[in-house]
């Protein structure tokens, strides 16, 4: 009686143990009847089956990623260009991932790295290589992001995000776009120098003119207080000689003396008797 029970009780609690499993937060399950799905989409935590008819099976439901193998693609001048990328993507909808690639993650990444290429291939043929130089990734990011999200919903997937790695040229295509950047660069360079040169021209020119005018007002201005100095002294030498002109012929002639005879080397012929010299005669 203690052996039925025991086995009994044992039978009870492995017909539990197979009519229970359980779903972790990083996992996704589907329950299958018969082969058919009866359920999908089940939050985290324990959920019944019946045994040996219901089976589940798991998915990954964390975030992958698809690495891209690099692909050359063609811009809009015809000029080839070779883009790495990677996609991070999670799955959304697991029946559907489950229906379209039969829940195989590897199938998933060969699917999804089509719809990339196939997406790239557009968006990469609208833009020239100075464009795809110069515009912001994620700008592309957003378009890839958008073309590829509806395709890979179809497979059950979410794409988290998408990022472009590298942009490279490949070595026939290099030298030639380098050499275009060069001329292009060397003419920008060309125009700046050209417009640096006459803006220099004229402000050189508008220089010289304020210096001819500075000058011709400072000369003006000069021979203005020059004449009325020349004036003002003229008048203090006519009041002076016109007060004691006995005084003013021999103050003149003390000047005289002075600029001639007080400086070594300089020679004068002169009569003993001349005007030069009368007030070395004529003494009181």
């Amino acid at each position: 009686m203690g052996n039925k029970i025991i086995v009994g009780v044992g039978a009870l609690f492995i017909g539990l143990v197979m009519s229970v499993f359980t779903v972790s937060e990083t996992e996704r399950a589907i329950k299958f009847q018969l082969g058919e799905i009866v359920g999908a989409d089940f939050k985290p935590g324990i959920h019944f089956k019946i045994p040996f008819i219901n089976n589940v099976k798991k998915f990954d439901a964390r975030i992958l990623t698809m690495d891209a193998t690099p692909e050359r693609f063609l811009t809009a001048e015809k000029k080839n260009v070779i883009v790495d990328s990677f996609v991070k993507w999670r799955i959304g909808d697991v029946k559907a991932f489950y229906t379209s690639v039969g829940g195989d993650i590897n199938q998933a990444n060969i699917r999804l790295d089509q719809i990339m290429k196939d997406a790239a291939r557009s968006e990469f043929s609208k833009r020239e290589i100075k464009q795809l130089v110069s515009t912001d990734r994620s700008v592309i990011r957003e378009a890839l992001k958008t073309n590829v999200s509806p395709h890979a919903q179809k497979l059950g997937i979410n794409i988290v995000d998408i990022q472009v790695k590298r942009i490279d040229l490949p070595n026939e295509v290099s030298a030639s776009v380098y050499q275009r950047m060069e001329a292009e660069r060397a003419r920008v360079a060309r125009e700046f120098r050209s417009q640096g040169s006459e803006a220099a021209e004229r402000i050189r020119a508008d220089a010289d003119k304020q210096r001819e005018i500075i000058l011709a007002n400072a000369y003006r201005d000069s021979e203005v207080l020059r004449g009325e100095g020349d004036a003002k002294a003229a008048e203090i030498f006519a009041n002076t000689y016109s007060e004691d002109s006995d005084f003013y012929a021999f103050y003149r002639s003390m000047i005289a003396y002075k600029q001639s005879l007080g400086k070594s080397g300089n020679i004068m012929v002169l009569e003993p008797d001349s005007d030069f010299f009368k007030f070395f005669k004529h003494q009181k």
